[in-house]
């Protein structure tokens, strides 16, 4: 490809198993060091610092320092939603890796995607949100815009809408969920249902990793406000 966007790059950069496992662990969308990265990746931490610069050139991580310690965290939500979808096309073609557990349902039932909720509850929520209307197709907002019967509902479970559309990140978009293969929400608002829900204590976060419990208040709350028709 002689113009235009390097894909060859972002690929060559993600496409590495260390890097990949660093860039999928930080999808839970904490700051996580070199020295957690490098755990996470199986690596020692001479090589996750090579593999760091070469992710924070590539434009895929930013860090920040913080007395000793410096902490590292995806570049955007872009970068998580890019992940979120190769990892939904490799399950698609069978590209899946054998590592098994009991953690695996929790991951398919609800986990962290960088800072909005992802797996079955999310997609959920996404075709209710769909289905009653609240959602629409909208060729000049990123693909997606909440419909006047969607604002009212969302402000109607203390959404500040004001603070979202003043921002200039997306407020809908869709994301492709891996597990499930469906849509999930993401953008401004898939962030700020993740907050609600969790402030609220209907979801509990793991101290480490991406998967989300959701207390059984919080799956029946949960099933109440997003109905699927």
């Amino acid at each position: 490809m002689k113009d235009g966007p390097d894909i060859a790059r972002i690929g060559a950069l993600m496409g590495d198993p260390a890097r990949a496992n660093i860039l999928s662990a930080l999808l839970s969308g904490k700051a996580l060091t070199a020295t957690e990265l490098a755990t996470e990746a199986g690596i020692t931490g001479q090589t996750a610092s090579s593999h760091l610069k070469k992710l924070m050139e590539g434009g895929l991580l930013t860090q920040a320092k913080q007395g000793r310690h410096r902490y590292f965290t995806l570049a955007g939500p872009e970068v998580g939603a890019v992940l979120e979808a190769v990892m939904g096309l490799a399950a698609r073609k069978g590209h899946l890796r054998t590592r098994t557990g009991p953690r695996d349902p929790q991951m398919r039932a609800a986990r962290v995607c960088y800072d909005h909720l992802a797996g079955d509850m999310a997609v959920r929520i996404f075709d209710s949100l769909q289905k009653r209307g609240f959602l629409a197709v909208s060729t000049d907002k990123g693909g997606l815009a909440l419909t006047a019967d969607g604002e009212g509902f969302v402000s109607g479970i203390g959404i500040d809408l004001d603070a979202l559309t003043a921002s200039r990140r997306p407020m809908c978009r869709a994301c492709l969920d891996w597990s499930e293969r469906r849509n999930h929400l993401a953008g401004g608002l898939g962030a700020a249902l993740l907050t609600r829900f969790t402030e609220s204590d209907w979801l509990r976060r793991e101290p480490a990793g991406r998967i989300v419990h959701i207390s059984p208040k919080g799956e029946a709350e949960l099933k109440k406000l997003f109905p699927v028709p």
